[in-house]
């Protein structure tokens, strides 16, 4: 049987622990903030999958573009 996360792990000092949701949360939004402030929006991308929810499709691109700032936005729903 294969192990499964339970917990939010987040990487500090190069090795894995666990954290908060709250913390894990945090350290996600810092790394997307520092790419786009570091090389624009543009440089943010996001492929949404179409075997979730049209719901969470719409969530996922409304983030990319009014939370990012980005047009880079793409899924597997055309093929």
């Amino acid at each position: 049987m294969t192990e499964r996360l339970t917990v939010p792990m987040v990487k500090e000092n190069g090795k894995l622990r666990e954290a908060t949701w709250e913390e894990a949360l945090g350290k996600a939004a810092e790394g997307f903030k520092s790419v786009v402030d570091l090389h624009g929006a543009k440089a943010f991308g996001m492929f949404s999958c179409s075997k979730t929810t049209n719901e969470v499709n719409y969530a996922a691109q409304k983030f990319a573009r009014t939370v990012i700032g980005s047009n880079n936005i793409d899924s597997c729903n055309r093929t």
